[in-house]
């Protein structure tokens, strides 16, 4: 077990009692300070500073009994984000249909790097559309898939909610 997974063993349960969800864990070792970034989510609504705040009260506490990260470390507590990274496999089944960045360890179809279309999850086998055609790799072949945001969809959303202009060049 790496580091990672050990720290995301380890603040889970802390994080679930908060009534929020562990989304990954980010761990780089460094020589003076060490870096533990942890991105949590909630199903319902979006991630407020006062979730972020307290996660890192409670980490932070758990952290300083249970000493999980040797020297020097700074932990740093955030939502995934509109272009979330995903960690595991069973976070995508719900963002299909969505658009994907996804960088492989090694070349699947003579391509190490893909954008597409999100089609379909069947346990570890991810199904990407990629320019009309279709990319089949096991989530452990990816060494990073996040979502790719639509800025101009969400824009023109965010304008219509608040009754705002919205995006550039929407008609009223």
């Amino acid at each position: 077990m790496d580091k990672a997974q050990e720290i995301a063993r380890l603040v889970e349960p802390t994080i679930a009692a908060l009534g929020l969800e562990l989304w990954g864990v980010d761990y780089a070792p460094r020589p003076r300070n060490s870096l533990v970034r942890l991105y949590i989510d909630h199903a319902a609504r979006e991630v407020t500073l006062d979730d972020c705040e307290a996660v890192s009260r409670e980490v932070s506490a758990l952290f300083d009994v249970e000493d999980p990260v040797s020297g020097h470390y700074t932990l740093e507590v955030s939502s995934p984000g509109l272009d979330r990274q995903f960690f595991r496999a069973a976070q995508l089944p719900r963002f299909v249909g969505e658009d994907l960045d996804v960088t492989l360890h090694a070349p699947v179809g003579g391509r190490r790097r893909l954008h597409g279309r999100l089609e379909a999850v069947d346990g570890e086998r991810i199904t990407l559309c990629v320019d009309g055609e279709t990319f089949l790799f096991e989530f452990a072949q990816a060494a990073k898939i996040r979502i790719r945001p639509d800025y101009a969809k969400l824009l023109a959303q965010a304008g219509r909610a608040t009754g705002g202009a919205g995006a550039p060049g929407d008609k009223q």
